[in-house]
C-alpha cells in the first residue's frame, strides 16, 4: 500500500514538472524576430582624424582606437603592433597620422538620417558609416549637442532600412531590453538585460534623465539603439560605469524623447535651444530640510540667482526651494534641469516654492540657456575683521571691487579657519559667506551678532560662495 502511494506521489510530481518547465521557458523572451527586423538599420560608425603619435617606454606607440580597451588588452595590442619604419626614430616623435575610432548608430529615416553619440564623432575629419550589407557611405554631420551627447548624421540613400521609434516614458523598471552595436568593432553584437532604473542623474549630465540597464555595453556600443520587446528604440546607449574599462553591470542610455527633441532641432536649425532659469541649485538633504521648514528632503534649493536672468525677473530668491514645475514634482534637485530644459524658451511656467516656511506660486518666463561662462574668483580683502570662536573662523568685509565683481551687496570673506565647526564642515580661507541661519550677512559685524545667537543642537544653514559657485551647507553646534 505504501509503495503504491509512493508511486502515485512520484507520478504526480513528474506531471507537475512537465507542466511547470514549459511555462517557465515561455516566460523568457525570444529576441530572434526583433533582431532580424531591426539589425539592418543599425550601423557601424568609424571616424578619421589627424592625431600625433606618441612613443612610450620601450618604443611602443599608443593608438587612439585602443584607448577604450582594458589596460591588459591595450598593452597586448600595442606590443603586438610594431611601429612603422616611416615613424621610427626620435626625429618622428609627434608625427601626424590617421587615427580611427569606432562606434554605433541607427537609421531613423529612409532618406538617411542617423542618430549616434556626440563623443563618437567628436573632432572627426571624416565619418564613415558601414551598413549591415557591409557597404560604406560617407556621412555628413548635420549637428551635434554635447550637453546631451547626441549627434545627427546624414548619408545619401533611398529606401534605407529604419528602426521603429518608441518612448522611454512607457518603460517599466524590470522590463526586458536589448542592445545592438559594435563593441570593440564586432559588428551587430546583440546583448540583453532589464531596465534597472529610470531618470538616473549622472555627474556633469544635467539635461539627461538616463535609463539605467544591466545590458552588457562596452566601448564601441556607444551611439547604438536600446530596444524594448516591441522592437521600438527607447534609448541611445551612451555610457557605462566601469573600473576596468569594460562592462560591470551598469549601463546608461539617453531616453528617446530627449534624443528626438535634439534631433528635430538639429535638423531644423543645426543647434539646440533649451529652457533656462538662471539659478544655481543644490540637493535638499535631511538637515537642510529641517533648516528650511520642510517636512521631508525634497525639491531644488536655490543657492544662487543670476542677475537679470529669468529667475531674477520672475521673483525667485536665494533660499527658495522649488517643489514643483507645472505640477510636476521636483523630488531630486536634478529633476529641475530636465523639466526646464525641455521647455521652449519664451514660455511661462508655474513654480511652487517654499519660502521662509510658506508655500508660494510663481510664474516665470523661461529663457534660453546661454553658453557656459567662466567662474569668478575673489582677491584678498582689507575690510573690517570679525573673529568667531563659536565657529572657529575669522571673517572680513568685502571691498567695493569684490562686491561688484560677484554682484553682492554684502557678505564676508573667510580670512582664517581654525579648529572648530567651520573646519569640520570643510570651510576654507577665500570662501564667501552670504547667509547664516536663513539671514543675510551684510557685514562682519552682522555675522558676529548672528553667530552669537545661533541655536544649539539643531541644523543651521549657511550659504557659501567658492570660486563663484554658491551652495548651502548645514552644521550643528553643541551646547
Amino acid at each position: 500500500m505504501l509503495q503504491k502511494k509512493t508511486s502515485l506521489l512520484l507520478g504526480a510530481c513528474m506531471a507537475l514538472m512537465v507542466l511547470v518547465m514549459p511555462t517557465a521557458q515561455a516566460q523568457l523572451p525570444d529576441f530572434t524576430v526583433l533582431v532580424e527586423e531591426s539589425a539592418p538599420a543599425v550601423v557601424n560608425i568609424s571616424t578619421r582624424q589627424t592625431a600625433k603619435t606618441q612613443t612610450g617606454s620601450g618604443g611602443f606607440h599608443s593608438l587612439p582606437e585602443l584607448e577604450g580597451l582594458p589596460p591588459i588588452f591595450r598593452e597586448f595590442f600595442e606590443r603586438s603592433m610594431p611601429m612603422p619604419r616611416s615613424e621610427q626614430g626620435p626625429h618622428n616623435r609627434g608625427r601626424q597620422r590617421e587615427a580611427q575610432s569606432l562606434g554605433s548608430g541607427f537609421i531613423i529615416s529612409k532618406d538617411g538620417y542617423i542618430l549616434t553619440n556626440n563623443h563618437v564623432i567628436a573632432d572627426a575629419d571624416e565619418i564613415i558609416v558601414r551598413l549591415a550589407d557591409r557597404s560604406e557611405l560617407q556621412a555628413k554631420l548635420v549637428g551635434t549637442d554635447p550637453r546631451t551627447d547626441v549627434a545627427l548624421l546624414k548619408v545619401e540613400g533611398k529606401n534605407l532600412p529604419t528602426v521603429k521609434l518608441g518612448q522611454s516614458k512607457d518603460l517599466k523598471v524590470g522590463e526586458w531590453v536589448l542592445a545592438i552595436g559594435s563593441p570593440f568593432g564586432f559588428d551587430h553584437s546583440v546583448t540583453s538585460g532589464i531596465v534597472s532604473a529610470k531618470g538616473r542623474n549622472l555627474p556633469n549630465d544635467n539635461y539627461v534623465p538616463f535609463i539605467q540597464t544591466d545590458v552588457a555595453i562596452n566601448p564601441g556600443n556607444s551611439g547604438g539603439p536600446l530596444f524594448n520587446l516591441k522592437g521600438e528604440v527607447v534609448g541611445i546607449n551612451s555610457q557605462i560605469f566601469t573600473r576596468s574599462g569594460g562592462f560591470m553591470g551598469l549601463s546608461f542610455a539617453i531616453p528617446m524623447e530627449v534624443a528626438l527633441n535634439v534631433s528635430d532641432q538639429l535638423k531644423a536649425s543645426g543647434k539646440v535651444d533649451r529652457g533656462w532659469l538662471g539659478v544655481v541649485i543644490q540637493e535638499v538633504n535631511k538637515d537642510l530640510a529641517e533648516s528650511f521648514g520642510l517636512d521631508k528632503p525634497a525639491g531644488a534649493l536655490i543657492a544662487q540667482v543670476l542677475e537679470k536672468g529669468p529667475a531674477d525677473k520672475g521673483g525667485l530668491k536665494v533660499g527658495d526651494v522649488i517643489l514643483s514645475m507645472n505640477d510636476h514634482p521636483v523630488v531630486m534637485s536634478a529633476d529641475l534641469p530636465h523639466l526646464v530644459g525641455a521647455v521652449k524658451p519664451g514660455k511661462t511656467v508655474k513654480l511652487e516654492v517654499m519660502r521662509e516656511g510658506s508655500r508660494k506660486i510663481l510664474k516665470v518666463k523661461v529663457g534660453s540657456l546661454p553658453n557656459e561662462g567662466e567662474e569668478m574668483t575673489l582677491a584678498d580683502s582689507k575690510g573690517d575683521v570679525s573673529k568667531s570662536d563659536r565657529l572657529g573662523i575669522t571673517v572680513v568685509d568685502l571691498t567695493a571691487e569684490q562686491k561688484k565683481a560677484i554682484d553682492l551687496q554684502g557678505a564676508v570673506l573667510i580670512q582664517e579657519v581654525r579648529d572648530g565647526a567651520a573646519a569640520m564642515i570643510g570651510l576654507r580661507a577665500g570662501d564667501v559667506i552670504t547667509h547664516l541661519n536663513n539671514q543675510m550677512i551684510d557685514s562682519a559685524r552682522t555675522f558676529a551678532k548672528i553667530t552669537q545667537d545661533l541655536p544649539s543642537n539643531r541644523s543651521v544653514s549657511m550659504r557659501v560662495l567658492r570660486q563663484g559657485r554658491a551652495s548651502f551647507i548645514t552644521f550643528k553646534l553643541s551646547s
